[in-house]
Parts: structure tokens; sequence; C-alpha cells
């Protein structure tokens, strides 16, 4: 068996890591906290988040895991992503985020859209993904014929930077929040003077001193190590077979019988007689 890769203790992760992220939100206060430094106001949340919740429209289309849904009192509905890694399709992503997000908000049989939540799609990466160096984007549809003429779909999605330079055009809490979320230390949370931000550094020692917890990020760490080796031995065995068609295609045209290829390749003659019949098949 290969040897497992270290992974990072519970202890020394960073809020950008998913996991983590997932647990410490798990928490209505901290969710909303997070929120109301996000929006610059109190968010009243119902008490009720929901996390890793699995959208999917049917059996056969594609699902995805949301990392963080809550309501608030308004019916206002907000999902929130940790994203550490660059893709190039976080756009589109979120544009699937929203299709799905709404498909599941509206109930089968009702015809009037009216019905369908305000919501917010939020996406807080490491990374600037447009390049102006802004700590916040934010996007509502706009007609391109008549400026500040917004699409009133209700319907919100906001790009949050860890690495934004911009400190003067957003709120010092904020911009305090997203340097924490990179460095979740007791160093970084005592530069911040916001009772927000000491709430949710609490609940994050909370989750990090957990036992439960602690089992649970082991769990879900072998997990992913194993899918991952699984996936390394079907390429592997992939890759093999592909080279021995190859092969016996090569000793076959130069008419070889099915146990002189055998001999040479070092295969049971079966093996050899299997790998020709699903060639001949797939002529």
């Amino acid at each position: 068996m290969a040897r497992m890769k270290e992974k990072v203790p519970l202890k020394d992760l960073n809020l950008t890591d998913r996991f983590l992220f997932d647990e410490v939100m798990e928490d209505p206060q901290t969710h909303r906290d997070v929120l109301s430094i996000i929006f610059g106001r109190e968010i009243p949340l119902l008490t009720t988040t929901e996390t890793e919740k699995e959208l999917r429209v049917s059996p056969v289309l594609r699902s995805i895991r949301m990392d963080v849904i809550s309501m608030d009192k308004e019916q206002a509905v907000y999902n929130t992503e940790m994203q550490d890694k660059r893709r190039a399709d976080l756009a589109k992503r979120s544009r699937y985020y929203q299709a799905l997000l709404d498909i599941n908000l509206l109930e089968p049989g009702i015809p009037d859209y009216n019905l369908l939540n305000c919501s917010y799609i939020i996406l807080i990466t490491t990374f600037d993904l447009f390049g102006y160096k802004k700590y916040q984007y934010t996007f509502r549809p706009e007609c391109q014929e008549i400026p500040g003429c917004i699409l009133q779909d209700e319907a919100t999605r906001i790009f949050l930077n860890t690495r934004g330079t911009n400190e003067s055009e957003v709120s010092k809490e904020l911009v305090e929040f997203l340097h924490y979320l990179e460095h979740t230390t007791d160093e970084e949370a005592a530069k911040s003077d916001s009772e927000r931000l000491q709430r949710i550094h609490h609940r994050v020692c909370k989750v990090k001193l957990s036992e439960e917890v602690g089992i649970k990020y082991m769990q879900a760490w072998e997990e992913k190590y194993y899918e991952r080796e699984e996936g390394r031995e079907e390429g592997r065995e992939e890759g093999r077979l592909e080279l021995l068609q190859e092969l016996i295609k090569k000793k076959v045209a130069k008419g070889m019988s099915v146990e002189a290829i055998a001999e040479v390749i070092e295969e049971p003659v079966e093996s050899v007689m299997q790998i020709i019949a699903k060639m001949e098949e797939n002529k």
C-alpha cells in the first residue's frame, strides 16, 4: 500500500480550508456574524444553517454540494462558498449555483415567479478572479443601454478576494475578516477589535479543540486519500491495458499466434484472447 501523505493537523488549518469552514459555519451565530461583516449590517438569520447541502434537479443531471445555505427573517437566501483553488469555470459555476438554488426554492406547480426568494451567492476566494485588486466584486444584471437600470430579479452574486488592496473602499471589519481567513491564528484575531470577528475566532478555537470534529476530520481526510489512490490505480490499469492492446495489435498484424503473443508479452493466453476479442468488437 502506498504511504499516506501527511495531512495538516486540524489545529493548524485556516478557514480557507473547506472542512474547517463548513464546521465553523454550522453555527448559526457564526454564519450570521460572517454575513453581517460582508453586508455591513445585521443579518437576522433564522436558526437553521445547512452545510454541504446537495442540490439536484433530477437523478440524471449533475448535482452540486453547496458549502453553507441559510435564510433570514425576510426569506432572503444566502449561499456562502469557500474557494481556495483558482478555477477557470468559477464565474459560470456561480451561475449554475444560482440556477439550481432558484429551482429548489420554487415548489413544483407554482406559476408565480414573483414568489422566488431574494438570493445571494457569495464566493470567497484566496485569489483575485477579476484582476482589479478589489476585496469585493458585486454583480447584479444591468441594462447596457441605460446605465443604472438594474434588472430587479433580486439575484446577487458576490465574489470576495482575500488579497485585495482597496482598503479605503470597504469596511475595516471586512478587510480584517478576509485576512483572518488566510491566517486563522490567535495573533491575527488579536489585531482586530471587531466583536463579530472575536466571536468567529472563539467558534474556530472551539471546533479545533473538539474531539468529535477531530475524528470527523481524520475520516474525511482518509476518504479523500483512498479515493485519490483508487483513481490512480484505475488510471494505471487503464494505461497498462492500452499498452497491451497496442502490443497485441502489432503482433496480430505480423501473423503471430495467440500462444506466441502470450509468451512474448508474458501474459496468460486467456487474457490475450479476451483483449483480441474486445478489439474485434470495437472495429
